[in-house]
């Protein structure tokens, strides 16, 4: 409990902090039968980093420029800093690890929303249940909360196969802990396992946080008794109350003052701890997203309803994360309408635990035979749930910090754009064409980038020329504690097969033949990231490995390296058929960031985020016509292809 303590001081990140989360049951083997993660050969890396950017190159010197400084510091410094990582291998489970997590997201200063968090919505509820709010937010929670039950008691199944099984690590991550933030870097905080009194949520309505006894002596309510605990918070909490979850979705610097200042109260010190050691948080949100607009939803799970809707939105509401707690991993977001989602915070957990989470507890419900516990049993004595109302009296100044952060998020959520396409044929018609649907997916959005920038390039407008840095997350977790590498998408076949789009000259044959190899070598680059022969991970190892007296290698600093990884295009793929929405935010103020789903028989789907001042609605179109011609090159080629569309 010392570590714990310590750890609401934003001054003071305990040691070996990783290791204070307890391991899950039937997966505490895996440090001992998966593989760690490799440190490629040198020479592969910087032959597949010269590879990478040749496509990217806006001259002929450019390229010969990075080459030769790709020399440079292959012959030169990187010996040295390959020895030191070799070594660092050897002697640590993982030697990325905790650089991914500093580097990557704890170190980051941004604010979680919209930089680092994403969302996926759900489908409604099923209609063998209660419809109302409170059933809405019982259903889930009593489902999740029988999942979290499971993992703990090691009978949640691993993923993967029985030869090629998946490190299931971070599920230590999902439930009873949350993100700290702290100054210079955060850390997050894990109460499984501690003497902690555990099993409660906590709910936020009207920026009212409340604690629920979820569990009581080891059982689940049922969703009869959860129903009447949320009916109670929704009936309890009529007014508005400080909006003190505002404060999590600050920069964290900020934030990480503020929580100095809130929790120097011991009442609220004890508040966060509750909140932190919940299970996870359920956000009660008075606001009315449309279930059938896809961008409403996806806008109101990413960052909030920032002003009125249309239909029944109160016109008070303007809340833009007020009633949420950004730092926990976990957050189910239940509107008034009964559209629900999760928002996710992933700095040391991705999106694939807790999507296998959220559609297992969808699936869950879907089954008119599951155990829901509709009927209320008086075997369980679950108290009433209980306010955790912030003292704020004895630190005036923090007022002044939640009207600042107000404005702020209100004014970060305006600045956002989204746009959905859902395209007219999916992974049926896709797989009669002989090529994978996620390499389909990713020359769509490069076809569409190079048209948009086509248009809207400097002078013209604010879209970096094509062709641009293009990530992709690659999944590493068939090693111990493995996490992703990047795709890199541009390649010379792509850049290829994009031209042969817009030329004239060529026939629908010729192009059809350079997107099977295009479609061919993102294959081969995408395996190679899988099996942690990327690029990106093993250039950021060698840089931290440098002695210390090194000064950085120019390579570091060259334009073109530069260029090469900045995601201008940031993607990536979770499916399921439970979530009808999914996505998060663009990762450098010129860029898009592309949530794509490849699964669905019937229609591919994209979500584009932006920066408002982008063309994001034309981007948008773009995929929308890209896909189109696509799928006609193979149709007008095979016949089957029209036929499976139907």
């Amino acid at each position: 409990m010392l570590a714990l303590r310590r750890a609401m001081s934003t001054s003071v990140r305990p040691p070996h902090w990783k290791s204070l989360a307890p391991q899950i049951p039937n997966f505490a083997s895996q440090k001992n039968t998966l593989p760690r993660l490799p440190v490629p050969p040198l020479a592969k890396t910087l032959d597949r980093l010269k590879t990478s950017l040749r496509p990217l190159a806006r001259s002929d010197d450019e390229y010969r420029t990075i080459v030769r400084k790709i020399d440079d510091f292959g012959t030169g410094v990187a010996q040295v800093a390959q020895k030191a990582l070799e070594q660092r291998q050897q002697n640590t489970v993982h030697w990325l690890e905790e650089w991914w997590d500093d580097h990557a997201y704890l170190a980051y200063r941004d604010p979680v929303v919209v930089y680092v968090s994403y969302y996926y919505g759900f489908e409604p509820q099923p209609v063998h249940l209660p419809n109302t709010p409170a059933a809405r937010a019982a259903a889930i929670t009593r489902s999740a909360m029988l999942f979290r039950q499971n993992l703990h008691a090691g009978k949640v199944s691993p993923e993967g196969t029985p030869d090629n099984p998946l490190c299931m690590d971070t599920y230590r991550w999902m439930f009873d802990c949350s993100r700290v933030p702290g100054i210079p870097v955060d850390q997050s905080i894990s109460y499984a396992g501690s003497d902690t009194d555990l099993g409660h949520i906590v709910v936020i309505r009207k920026n009212r946080f409340w604690k629920l006894k979820a569990e009581v002596e080891g059982n689940v309510l049922g969703m009869g008794e959860l129903i009447k605990q949320f009916q109670h918070i929704y009936d309890h909490s009529t007014t508005e109350y400080p909006a003190v979850g505002a404060l999590t979705a600050s920069d964290r610097d900020t934030w990480a003052k503020d929580f100095t200042l809130l929790a120097s109260v011991p009442l609220n010190a004890k508040h966060l701890r509750t909140i932190h050691s919940s299970a996870f948080v359920v956000s009660l949100d008075d606001s009315y997203p449309p279930p059938e607009n896809g961008v409403n939803v996806s806008r109101a799970l990413w960052h909030g309803v920032i002003g009125p809707n249309a239909g029944q939105t109160p016109s008070h509401i303007s809340r833009a994360l007020e009633s949420r707690y950004v730092d926990k991993p976990v957050q189910f977001v239940i509107f008034d309408n009964g559209v629900a989602g999760l928002m996710g915070e992933h700095s040391v957990m991705d999106g694939t635990p807790t999507a296998r989470m959220c559609n297992d507890t969808l699936a869950w419900l879907a089954d008119p035979n599951s155990d829901f516990g509709l009927s209320p049993t008086r075997a369980l004595q679950a108290p009433e749930p209980v306010p955790l109302d912030f003292d704020l009296s004895k630190i005036p100044t923090i007022q002044t910090s939640i009207t600042s952060a107000k404005e702020r998020l209100h004014t970060l959520a305006s600045e956002q754009a989204l746009s959905f396409v859902r395209t007219k044929y999916g992974k049926r018609a896709i797989k009669t064409c002989g090529v994978g649907p996620d390499g389909w997916a990713q020359l769509v959005i490069q076809l569409a980038y190079s048209r948009l920038a086509a248009l809207n390039a400097p002078p013209k407008g604010k879209v970096t020329p094509w062709p641009v840095g293009a990530y992709e997350a690659a999944s590493t977790r068939r090693f111990f504690k493995g996490r992703t590498e990047t795709i890199r998408v541009v390649t010379n076949e792509v850049v290829d097969w994009v031209r042969s789009m817009e030329d004239p000259t060529l026939d629908k044959g010729q192009r059809l033949n350079l997107f099977k190899k295009a479609v061919t070598r993102h294959g081969v680059v995408a395996r190679e990231a899988g099996m942690g022969e990327g690029v990106d991970r093993h250039m950021l190892g060698l840089k931290l490995s440098l002695p210390a007296s090194t000064p950085l290698p120019e390579l570091y600093s060259d334009p073109l390296y530069i260029r090469g990884s900045r995601w201008t295009l940031s993607t990536s793929a979770i499916f399921s058929r439970r979530f009808k929405e999914y996505g998060w935010g663009a990762v450098v103020p010129e860029g898009f960031g592309v949530a794509y789903v490849t699964g669905f028989d019937d229609f591919l789907q994209f979500t584009v985020t932006s920066r408002a001042e982008m063309p994001n609605a034309e981007f948008a179109k773009e995929i929308e016509r890209a896909a189109e011609d696509v799928y006609q090159l193979f149709a007008e080629a095979n016949s089957t292809v029209g036929k499976a569309r139907l």
